[in-house]
């Protein structure tokens, strides 16, 4: 189960609040909005709250990391004044104020979304073994607005005032997500009418779908929700969301020439499982086989970077928190079958994009991914059915950079495999996923 759970993973009480300054009331109606600034533990926050989330506030600094160029926010999300909820946003590079909004996590469960924001597709990459990052010219920031989100509590940033694993479910950590883009979109209201795409990668794909079901539902309750959530499509990377369909596609992807490379013969016995075109001998290299984790680690836990983050210096960063996987796989939740909570959102207009790389060996792997999208239930059922592979070709390079199927006149429902990429598709393919997010973004056709 160990090495099952290392394929799949890849602040303070408001009582210890030391002073605190009523700026003002904005009213919204019967509920209210109220912003603070705090100092607490030597480290000064904007705290921000709202009457309609009571056990819920915001901690707000503004941090000059990774990209300075650009207008950044992190912080925490506090949950009933024990939990705590780590984020990291960064502003779009071009257009801040009319560029869509995407809420970013990576999966496990347990790992930490800041993997996705210096190796994969944030402002700046990890560099010289976690002493520096370097400028990311090939970074979804450069069409959209980005919230990475270290969820559920005890991941990456995020901790539980106890040391106590408190959620281990993804339907209740999307209410928690769902208070997050409540009290953020008080706090910056030029943000809450842009489009908002919720993306996630590997477990992502059952975070993503309870999160997006949670916006969906609390948006047509107008009792619940302050504040409609212009929640647009849903993104889904390399991810696990029917666990009966994707398992079942192993074989196939290993034994009937669905890899793009043999994979057991012994010749070939020893290559990464995230990417089979890459060796990895895990006694030898790391577990999860690639460096970057590690140096994430060091650069996430230098003391003036944690400081400028907002971070409590007593807090320590983990890559992956095995814990909370163990957690998660104790409710049985890894069995589910999350794609049943899209077909309605896709029925009402909310698009859907699946991709994976061509190079990913897990239960994750691009077969399995088309498979359950063929069998999910929606309008575009017999469309999607009848549509043919097309190529993709990346706008900037001209490469041949994949193949695409879709159904819907907005391509609402959208299934896309990436040529020689792995689990971690923007690692591996930076400027063709940079071309892929500008597409769904704007909407222009794949192919």
């Amino acid at each position: 189960m160990k090495a099952l759970a290392t394929l799949l993973a890849f602040a303070l009480p408001i009582a210890a609040l030391s002073s605190q300054a009523v700026l003002g009331n904005i009213g919204n109606g019967l509920e209210a909005y109220q912003k603070q600034y705090i100092a607490q533990n030597n480290l000064n926050y904007e705290f921000v709250s709202h009457s309609s989330f009571n056990d819920h506030r915001l901690r707000i600094v503004e941090p000059k990391l990774c990209d300075p160029s650009v207008k950044q926010y992190s912080g925490y999300l506090d949950i009933s004044g024990t939990k705590h909820l780590f984020f990291w946003f960064f502003e779009s590079r071009k257009s801040p104020s009319t560029a869509p909004l995407i809420l970013w996590l990576n999966g496990g469960p347990g790992g930490s979304s800041l993997l996705g924001t210096l190796t994969e597709l944030g402002p700046c990459w990890i560099a010289d073994e976690g002493k520096n990052t370097t400028y990311n010219p090939h970074s979804w920031n450069t069409e959209a607005n980005i919230i990475f989100l270290d969820q559920p509590v005890q991941v990456g940033f995020s901790y539980d005032d106890h040391n106590r694993n408190t959620v281990n479910t993804s339907a209740v950590g999307a209410q928690d997500v769902y208070a997050f883009f409540q009290l953020f979109y008080h706090r910056f209201p030029e943000y809450s009418t842009l489009p908002l795409h919720i993306a996630g990668e590997s477990y992502g794909g059952v975070y993503v779908p309870n999160i997006a079901n949670a916006v969906y539902q609390h948006n047509k309750d107008v009792t619940v929700g302050p504040k409609h959530i212009n929640l647009v499509s849903v993104i889904l990377a390399n991810a696990m969301s029917d666990p009966k369909i994707q398992y079942a596609s192993i074989f196939d992807y290993a034994c009937g020439g669905g890899a793009p490379y043999r994979v057991f013969d012994p010749e070939v016995v020893g290559y990464n499982p995230y990417d089979i075109r890459k060796k990895c001998q895990r006694e030898a290299d790391r577990p999860l086989c690639y460096d970057e984790p590690v140096w994430i680690e060091k650069w996430m836990n230098i003391p003036a970077n944690k400081i400028t983050l907002g971070v409590p210096p007593e807090r320590n960063f983990t890559a992956v928190n095995m814990a909370v996987y163990h957690d998660f796989l104790a409710t049985g939740e890894m069995a589910f079958d999350t794609k049943a909570l899209l077909p309605e959102l896709v029925n009402d207009g909310i698009r859907l994009l699946v991709y994976a790389g061509d190079c990913d060996t897990l239960c994750t792997n691009y077969i399995g991914k088309e498979r359950w999208l063929e069998a999910l239930d929606t309008k575009f059922h017999d469309e999607f059915s009848k549509a043919k592979l097309l190529p993709w070709y990346d706008s900037a390079t001209g490469r041949h950079a994949g193949e695409v199927r879709s159904a819907g006149t907005a391509g609402n429902l959208t299934y896309v495999r990436i040529y020689d990429a792995g689990h971690m598709a923007p690692y591996d393919q930076p400027e063709a996923l940079l071309d892929l997010i500008t597409r769904w973004l704007q909407e222009i056709p794949f192919a």
